[in-house]
């Protein structure tokens, strides 16, 4: 029986870091009359006054504008949105070329979405089936269909849950018992040294800095010009590395991230061939 493959995970952030702004700039905030930044601030404002969550105050929000519009807030107006998504140069066949080249090393390459954006939006875009899974906000609907509480929050520190759920291999999230059993290293489908997680700004760095920290990778993408925006990031050892958001063939993100994964194969390999020779000395 052929020996299985090591898993490596590539965890994402969504909102600029795959898709070039805030996934409900595109089309939901222009469709209420409002400009991005009008949203946004009424969003702030309203966390600061009600002392609320701000991933909550926006999802209210989007709820609030949305009835005083009278726009459709259904399940599907949402994911219809993500068809205007605008991803970043390479995104849509990024996903095909690493796992290329993962299995070309002899390991598995999934991908993960970990945003505090919408989940039915990533849903409509056109990489949402490269995703192994997608962890991410979400409304709860009605017996008409119609959005009316948010059902899945997902913040800057309650991102960090999702790296033990891949790291377990528990990724239903109603299931807290599983998570939180006690689960032996050599036991856990991705060990922290096989993840590389990529994000844009702040709201990552309980990630970057988690999975950097317990030996993974973590990147820190930045649009042309911005760069200015990571440099503390890597200043600061947050991250390993701070690259341009592009994700074409043979670009600086590309080639260090093939880089990373040769390593991790390397190391797998490496430690397979020392459990073999134990394993012959013991008998």
């Amino acid at each position: 029986m052929a020996a299985k493959r090591p898993i490596i995970a590539l965890m994402y952030d969504f909102d600029k870091t795959l898709c070039t702004t805030d996934m409900q700039a595109y089309t939901f905030i222009p469709n209420l009359g409002m400009s991005a930044d009008a949203f946004w601030k009424k969003a702030s404002d309203l966390a600061e006054e009600k002392k609320m969550d701000r991933i909550l105050a926006y999802m209210y929000l989007m709820l609030d504008e949305a009835h005083i519009c009278k726009k459709p807030i259904r399940r599907n107006d949402f994911v219809v949105l993500g068809k205007d998504l605008e991803l970043y140069p390479g995104v849509q066949d990024w996903f095909c070329r690493i796992n290329k080249f993962g299995k070309e090393q002899g390991v598995t390459v999934k991908h993960y979405i970990i945003s505090s954006g919408l989940r039915e939006i990533i849903e409509g875009s056109c990489i949402f089936k490269e995703f192994d899974d997608v962890f991410a906000g979400e409304f709860l609907y009605d017996e008409n269909g119609v959005a009316c509480w948010p059902k899945n929050v997902v913040n800057y520190t309650t991102k960090t849950q999702f790296l033990f759920r891949i790291n377990k291999g528990v990724l239903d999230i109603s299931n807290d018992d599983d998570l939180n059993r006690f689960t032996k290293e050599e036991d856990r489908p991705v060990p922290f040294r096989n993840m590389i997680y990529i994000g844009d700004g702040l709201t990552d760095v309980p990630c970057m800095k988690l999975v950097k920290v317990n030996g993974g990778c973590s990147i820190a993408v930045y649009q042309q010009n911005k760069r200015s925006k990571v440099t503390d990031l890597i200043k600061d050892e947050r991250v390993n590395f701070i690259e341009p958001a592009d994700y074409s063939e043979d670009s600086k993100l590309d080639i260090i991230v093939k880089d990373i994964i040769l390593h991790m194969a390397s190391v797998e390999r490496l430690k397979a061939h020392t459990k073999s020779q134990l394993a012959a000395v013991k008998k």
